[in-house]
């Protein structure tokens, strides 16, 4: 009896996923996280106005939701000056990502990015047949140059930079990264992926005419939103670009809970205050931690903070395994030279006064003693 005949691209992949959720920990151990740092999630939760809209949706959730996510999508182009031609709603940046490169990305397509930034990405082009050239990062940053000069020598149908950067939560400023627009090769597109934006500075987001066929932008509700398990992004690009996704796109992808929701999260700018100011917060304390431990914690423009173990990789992962064994949930880069680093996420007081307690407990028993 034969089974399904797969894609010669599927049958290639890796058995593997960009990244283990905490539940999958939690079941694999039979313990319970004391403290949820790991996934730049945001503890601080949504807007009590975007939780009552969801439930009065919820009555509804017997009917799809609609389609067009059309009042969302057209909230969010007044929110960004832009027509709502110019905007994607779907299922997260994930979500996004995956139908972007199903758009463009055809097997043997060559598509750049740095060598440890969000794998995710590398993902969706991998489950299409993309080829990945990867660039290192420069210091702790990406390098926009070397970006755009792979892109160019490869003919890159795609080339991706987040900013604010994840996993190490740096951020070139504006002018950067408009710089590097101005030179995307022609025939490539540049993905700017600006999840943790409403964290940065002013000055991170460039200014880029929504009808610039060279870029697309993502943006999430899933960080300074509190809704990550809403699964709500969107795109900002040229309209012939955004009107593509409709000919792939699950049409019915967003649920009626999820619109409500963002949108109403959208308009409460008072909680989204709120939320930076705890981020602002929590990654001061988390930098006095490090330093208390004799750690480094690295300049972040998002709702994490990476912590420099002074070492190699080997003993950071040392380090990550001794805080899990202690119920707290962190994660960590995954390409050397950034490994030498845990990626700690924002958090409560409570959550933050067991990162103080487990730190030095882990930072001792990695190091033998």
């Amino acid at each position: 009896m034969s089974g399904p005949r797969y894609t010669d691209v599927v049958a290639g992949l890796p058995a593997n996923v960009p990244f283990v959720g905490p539940e999958a920990h939690q079941r694999e151990t039979g313990r319970v996280f004391r403290a949820r740092l790991g996934a730049n999630e945001s503890v601080f939760g949504p807007s009590p106005k975007a939780v009552e809209a969801m439930r009065e949706a919820a009555a509804g959730a017997w009917m799809y939701g609609d389609s067009e996510s059309h009042d969302l999508r057209h909230a969010l182009a007044g929110a960004h000056g832009v027509a709502p031609e110019n905007i994607m709603v779907g299922e997260g940046i994930d979500g996004l990502l995956g139908n972007l490169v199903r758009l463009v990305v055809a097997p043997g397509d060559a598509v750049v990015t740095t060598d440890g930034a969000y794998p995710t990405f590398n993902y969706h082009v991998a489950g299409f047949g993309g080829v990945l050239h990867k660039v290192p990062f420069s210091g702790d940053h990406e390098d926009p140059d070397a970006l755009i000069d792979k892109a160019a020598e490869t003919g890159a149908k795609l080339v991706y930079l987040s900013n604010p950067n994840n996993p190490m939560g740096s951020r070139h400023p504006a002018a950067t990264v408009a710089r590097m627009v101005e030179r995307v090769p022609e025939g490539t597109l540049m993905v700017l992926d600006e999840a943790y934006v409403e964290f940065a500075p002013d000055g991170t987001a460039p200014a880029i005419e929504a009808e610039d066929p060279r870029v697309i932008r993502m943006r999430t509700f899933s960080k300074a939103y509190g809704l990550a398990g809403a699964r709500v992004g969107y795109a900002i690009g040229a309209a012939d670009l955004i009107a593509r996704f409709d000919r792939i796109r699950n049409h019915f992808g967003m649920t009626r809970i999820s619109q409500a929701g963002a949108l109403a999260a959208l308009g409460d700018r008072d909680w989204l205050a709120h939320v930076q100011g705890e981020v602002d917060r929590a990654r001061r304390r988390m930098a006095g931690i490090a330093t208390a431990n004799g750690l480094e914690a690295l300049p972040s423009a998002t709702n994490f903070v990476a912590i420099d173990c002074g070492r190699d990789g080997d003993f950071a992962r040392a380090v990550l395994a001794e805080m899990m064994s202690r119920d707290l949930f962190v994660r960590m880069p995954g390409v050397a030279p950034q490994d030498r680093c845990i990626r700690v996420s924002c958090g409560t007081p409570a959550d933050l006064d067991v990162l103080e307690e487990v730190l030095p407990q882990a930072l001792a028993a990695a190091r033998g003693g």
